[in-house]
């Protein structure tokens, strides 16, 4: 993958864990526009690494470790640099989580994380027959583009405590779900979801990010 972006891409820079196949890849990629990095991504400077291209159009190519699929994705959009695009391939099931709809299953707190800060598309699904030797799950190809600013105007801690109140116990009316995740008084809860317009047997995985950003404006915690 990092040979065919070279053709394309004006710098690539690529991060390798493993200490020992950087000898083998410094001398594979020996060309001009190829820089070779050691390192975790999770803990790396990255502003410091992109500084340089800064004034470039950056944008994330990967076939990420699936254990670390979440962290790294949230860790690279929440480090304010500034990406165009964020393009994976990740567990079929984590892909459907993150581009998933209000109502549906695969709907939840990852959904509304990703959604923050970028749009999501569906690429493209990889299934195992594509790999030798077979893995045990599906594939799938994930873009994410980056908008320039949030989708709502409320504090986003404020917002994802809520979110997350909502999700962890999904079952529960989203009342009961906050009240509980929250430890606030139910009838409070109860006032604001009625004052939002929403039906009091209401569940979190209905609302989108603008109703759950409308009902962290309204309720009072601490």
């Amino acid at each position: 993958m990092t040979q065919a972006l070279a053709q394309h891409a004006g710098h690539i820079i690529a991060v390798e864990l493993d200490k020992q196949l950087i000898p083998v890849l410094t001398e594979l990629f020996a060309g001009p526009n190829i820089t070779i990095v050691q390192g975790d991504i999770l803990k790396l400077d990255l502003s410091e690494i992109l500084a340089p291209h800064i004034d470039r159009p950056i944008k994330v190519v990967a076939n990420l470790p699936y254990y670390i699929t979440t962290p790294v994705i949230l860790y690279l959009l929440e480090s304010g640099l500034p990406f165009k695009s964020i393009t994976v391939m990740v567990q079929k099931e984590v892909a459907k989580r993150m581009a998933a709809r209000p109502s549906t299953k695969d709907y939840g707190s990852l959904t509304l994380a990703i959604r923050y800060y970028a749009d999501v598309e569906l690429v493209a699904n990889v299934p195992v027959n594509c790999f030798m030797p077979r893995p045990a799950v599906d594939s799938a190809v994930v873009k994410l583009t980056l908008r320039p600013g949030s989708p709502v105007a409320t504090d986003k801690d404020k917002l994802f405590k809520i979110i997350h109140a909502a999700f962890n116990q999904r079952r529960k009316t989203l009342e009961n779900a906050l009240a509980a995740g929250l430890k606030l008084d139910k009838s409070h809860v109860a006032r604001v979801i009625a004052d939002c317009g929403l039906q009091a047997d209401i569940r979190g995985e209905v609302l989108d990010m603008a109703a759950f950003a409308q009902i962290a404006e309204m309720l009072e915690y601490s």
